[in-house]
C-alpha cells in the first residue's frame, strides 16, 4: 500500500468517527444551541487542540511499542481492527439521537475553549481509537514517525473543523431544526458504523496476512 493510499484509509475512519454524535460532538452543539456561533466554535477549537494532544500521544504509543517491542505491532493491529469493527457493530445497530439541551447563561469564549479541550482529553473512546488505529497506519517504511503525524494530526484538527465547526455554525441558526429530527443522528451513527466496519475489516485481512 502506497502511503497516499495510506492515508486515505485513514481520512475515511478518522471520519467515521468523528461524525458519530457523542461527548464531543454534544458538547459543541450544547455551547452553540446556548452561546451562538462563537461559543460553539470555542468548543470546537477546544476539541481541535485536544485532537493535536492525541496525536502527539498516539506518535509517544506507536514509536515506543513498534520500535521498542516490535514483536507486538502485529498483535496490536489485529486487536484494533477487531475492536474497531465491534465499535463500527455497535453503532450500526445503535439509536443515537440529541436530546434537547436547556438554556444557558453565557459564557466566556476563553473558558469554554478550556472545557473543550478537556472533554475530549477525558474521552475514552478516543484515546482507545488513537491506540487502536495510529498502529495500522503510523510505520516506519513512510518516513519518520513526527513527519507522519504532523499530516496526521492536520487531518484530525481539519475534520474536527469541518465536522463540529460546521454543527456549531448549523446549531447556532437553526436549533429546533436539528434538535426536532432525531432521525438524522441516526442515520449518521449507524452510517459511520457500517464505514467502520468496512475499512476496519479490511485492515484486519491485512494485518492477518502479514502476521
Amino acid at each position: 500500500m502506497t502511503y497516499t493510499e495510506n492515508l486515505w484509509l485513514f481520512t475515511l475512519l478518522l471520519t467515521g468517527i468523528i461524525v458519530v454524535p457523542g461527548m464531543d460532538m454534544l458538547f459543541v452543539l450544547a455551547n452553540a444551541l446556548t452561546g451562538g456561533r462563537r461559543a460553539g466554535l470555542a468548543a470546537t477549537f477546544g476539541m481541535m487542540a485536544g485532537g493535536a494532544c492525541h496525536t502527539v500521544f498516539g506518535t509517544v504509543a506507536v514509536a515506543a511499542l513498534s520500535t521498542l517491542i516490535p514483536t507486538l505491532s502485529p498483535v496490536m493491529l489485529i486487536l484494533g481492527s477487531v475492536y474497531m469493527i465491534w465499535i463500527g457493530f455497535s453503532l450500526a445497530r445503535s439509536s443515537i439521537t440529541v436530546d434537547h439541551v436547556e438554556g444557558e447563561t453565557r459564557r466566556a469564549t476563553t473558558k469554554i475553549f478550556g472545557q473543550g479541550l478537556v472533554t475530549c482529553l477525558l474521552n475514552p473512546k478516543a484515546w482507545a481509537f488513537i491506540l487502536a488505529v495510529y498502529p495500522q497506519f503510523m510505520r516506519p517504511v513512510y518516513g519518520p514517525f513526527w513527519s507522519q503525524a504532523l499530516i496526521m494530526g492536520a487531518l484530525t484538527m481539519a475534520i474536527q473543523l469541518i465536522v463540529y465547526g460546521g454543527l456549531a455554525l448549523a446549531a447556532a441558526r437553526g436549533r429546533e431544526a436539528l434538535v426536532s429530527h432525531p432521525g438524522l443522528t441516526i442515520a449518521i451513527g449507524r452510517t459511520a458504523g457500517w464505514l467502520l466496519v468496512v475499512v476496519a475489516g479490511y485492515m484486519l485481512v491485512r494485518s492477518w496476512q502479514g502476521w
